[in-house]
């Protein structure tokens, strides 16, 4: 048996930008699992030119449920006018599938 997952991608300008992130987004429970995929270098149009700059990526794992909610932490503490935010489903294993759901459950306020 799998479970759905969804995956958030998006690229950072620097490092202290994706500690920054990856620990908020952690302790909000949006996600389980941030994965630092290291530096990349992007090429882009913007604004009439084409542009470059050396990016870090990650990847965010959540579940179903958290996925709007990630994707709006992500747009409005992102440090860019315009965020990468891509995100897809895939099929987990069932264990963890059943991980990512339990440590993605919104918090419980008494």
């Amino acid at each position: 048996m799998t479970l759905n997952v969804t995956l958030m991608l998006t690229t950072v300008p620097d490092a202290a930008t994706a500690d920054r992130l990856t620990a908020d987004a952690l302790a909000g429970r949006l996600a389980a699992c941030v994965t630092r995929m290291g530096a990349v270098r992007s090429q882009y149009h913007w604004q009439g030119k084409i542009e470059s700059a050396d990016e870090i990526q990650l990847i965010f794992k959540t579940s179903e449920a958290r996925a709007v909610d990630l994707e709006q932490f992500i747009q409005t503490q992102h440090p860019y006018d315009t965020p990468e935010i891509l995100s897809w489903q895939v099929a987990a294993s069932n264990a963890y599938g059943q991980w990512v759901d339990a440590e993605t459950q919104r918090p419980i306020h008494v």
